[in-house]
């Protein structure tokens, strides 16, 4: 069982600060998600580490759940979910005239062939995904 990894990065015209109290603020995060991502509720806090996230996600003619607890450190927002192995985290970095801001997803893939197929299509799936929420990231957060 290989991990498979997919990431995303733009540059937001925001500071680094603004970027992360929007991206720390679950109940405006869904206004960033695209239709791959139904039934979001917030669970638990709301704010930063703490919370309890919990959504579905369909893409690439799979589906599943998933209950994501938050966590933080010098920045980096990690969501970590507890039915699986997957972990989403959110880095940012200052950048000309603005943030660096990278989306990057990880999990422990399938075995076999099945597991390959997985390694190569899903990230390539995901990173699509990704930069479009990415691009309303960027819209949304004010320079």
């Amino acid at each position: 069982m290989a991990k498979v990894v997919a990431r995303a990065t733009t540059r937001v015209a925001a500071s680094p600060d603004q970027v992360l109290a929007f991206l720390r603020d679950y109940q405006a995060r869904p206004q960033i998600y695209t239709s791959n991502y139904t039934a979001y509720t917030v669970e638990e806090g709301g704010e930063g580490a703490g919370t309890v996230i919990g959504y579905h996600f369909a893409a690439g003619g799979r589906e599943r759940d998933y209950r994501l607890h938050v966590e933080e450190s010098d920045g980096v927002l990690t969501e970590r979910d507890e039915l699986s192995s997957f972990v989403t985290k959110w880095t940012l970095a200052p950048a000309t005239s603005g943030t660096a801001v990278t989306i990057e997803s990880s999990w422990d893939g399938a075995g076999g062939v099945g597991g390959i197929f997985e390694g190569l299509f899903a990230p390539l799936g995901l990173k699509r995904i990704y930069g479009e929420m990415l691009g309303k990231l960027a819209a949304a957060v004010p320079a």
